[in-house]
């Protein structure tokens, strides 16, 4: 998870992200990077707006947790639609991690 927040990183400081910058970003983290796995991270994002990556991560769970206008009988299910919700922001966030490699 290391390798994607320093990705993360240098995009919100709109730094270039290469092996070199995610090498250093790691290295003052105290994290001993992988030099295979940074090139395999570089290589993924090649392609890949991080930008919008991350707005449809967040933007997941807020339109599972929008209200559907169901009718109020439906309220007895609240707790176990509630719980569904959880589960899919927990693997949006999964999902974006596996975007970068």
């Amino acid at each position: 998870m290391e390798y994607v927040y320093a990705a993360m990183l240098l995009h919100s400081a709109e730094n270039e992200i290469n092996e070199k910058n995610v090498g250093a970003v790691l290295k003052a983290a105290g994290v001993s990077g992988d030099d295979a796995r940074v090139k395999a991270l570089v290589a993924s994002l090649g392609e890949v707006d991080i930008g919008e990556a991350m707005s449809a991560a967040i933007a997941a769970p807020v339109a599972a947790a929008a209200p559907s206008g169901a009718a109020p009988a439906a309220d007895a299910a609240a707790p176990a639609e509630e719980a569904a919700a959880e589960e899919d922001e927990e693997d949006s966030f999964e999902g974006l991690g596996s975007l970068f490699g």
